[in-house]
């Protein structure tokens, strides 16, 4: 049975500022275990001031998401259902009087809870957003608080340099440093010698400063390649479509065969949802990683820098003759001549536009709905 860590009266003796010798205290110890980035004193002001004006609340991490509410813990393994603030527990808009989706806790936020409640959502220092689908215009949160996202990308019909951009895009600017892994490299290099090295060597042309892995996912020694990522009070995230083994990859990582994977469709490569909801787990190595289910759409939600995921072809447009050069049929393209020239996938130009269309678009509705509060 799960320790009851929803009452904080005796928490940690001295407020929960902690002190100096904090890190000798068994309770923050496992917080440490979750990712609580602080093993002295909280040196955020605004998480230091949100703890002091609830003094008998503490600090605890959702773990899992569900439609009816939220898990929390307060030490690996240890997960309990609290109650939600009353706001929260009502329809979610931008209208004045309401609760905006994103501003609503998600899958790593660190929350204050008393009583069995969430009397405070603390801050996030990084959040992985995507706009949901649908007509109407709504951010969704895909994890808070992770310091790496790892795109993954099978290398079957699932590879798709242009989805892998679109992921790239979303993780820009989020505050955690994305890394793409490429799996299914024992088939790839099984079925075309070489094949590894071309996607690895595609992939790395449009990844910018972003590492690119290529494993097995079912090999721990193949897997240990992301060890760097997933020291002790670090979090990561995986995302990607169903079937590129993100799941695959949580168990080996794990040690253990904790979450269920699917064959992919021999027909097609593709895989079911055997992830259903967002979970965050502790691994051996004492990093924590959130699993997420495989999303079909990837929406911008309108604050991206597409100049930013695509500073190549920023920088050839610099070169053009005119300014306002659209890389169609100007005289003195330098984008044009990079198609022409072998060095730039006009698919990449394609995408750019793509891109930089829907962001826009994106942009417009959410200024229209931020003026609505």
């Amino acid at each position: 049975m799960a320790t009851d860590y929803t009452d904080g009266t005796d928490w940690i003796r001295g407020g929960p500022q902690f002190g100096p010798k904090s890190g000798q205290n068994p309770r923050v110890e496992n917080l440490r275990a979750i990712g609580w980035p602080y093993a002295g004193e909280i040196d955020d002001p605004a998480w230091a001031a949100l703890c002091a004006a609830h003094p008998g609340a503490r600090p605890m991490r959702v773990v899992a998401q569900h439609r009816t509410g939220y898990e929390v813990a307060a030490a690996p393994g240890e997960g309990v259902a609290v109650e939600s603030p009353p706001e929260w527990q009502r329809a979610t808009g931008y209208r004045k009087g309401l609760v905006a989706p994103e501003e609503r806790a998600a899958v790593g936020d660190w929350v204050l809870v008393e009583g069995g409640k969430i009397v405070a959502l603390l801050p996030r220092h990084s959040a992985i957003k995507r706009a949901a689908a649908g007509e109407h215009y709504k951010q969704q949160l895909i994890a808070a608080n992770v310091d790496t996202v790892f795109v993954v990308c099978g290398l079957d019909a699932d590879f798709n340099p242009r989805r892998i951009e679109r992921y790239l895009l979303l993780v820009q600017g989020s505050g955690a440093q994305a890394v793409v892994v490429l799996t299914k490299a024992d088939k790839a290099q099984d079925a075309a010698p070489g094949a590894v090295a071309a996607a690895l060597a595609e992939v790395r042309a449009i990844a910018g400063d972003a590492p690119v892995l290529a494993l097995n996912a079912k090999d721990r020694d193949s897997v240990a390649a992301l060890a760097q990522w997933l020291q002790p009070g670090r979090t990561a995230v995986l995302v990607g479509s169903s079937g590129a083994g993100k799941s695959t990859l949580t168990n080996t990582l794990l040690g253990v065969e904790k979450m269920k994977t699917g064959e992919v469709r021999e027909s097609d490569d593709r895989g079911r949802h055997t992830t259903t909801h967002r979970a965050l787990i502790a691994l051996p190595s004492g990093a924590c990683l959130i699993d997420t289910p495989g999303m079909r759409e990837l929406k911008p939600t309108g604050e991206e820098d597409v100049a930013d995921s695509f500073a190549d072809i920023e920088a050839l447009a610099a070169e053009c003759r005119f300014r306002d050069c659209r890389h169609d049929r100007e005289p003195g393209c330098a984008v044009r001549a990079a198609i022409e020239a072998g060095t730039l996938d006009p698919g990449r130009l394609a995408n750019y536009r793509k891109l930089g269309g829907e962001v826009a678009g994106a942009a417009g509705q959410l200024a229209s709905r931020r003026a609505r509060k």
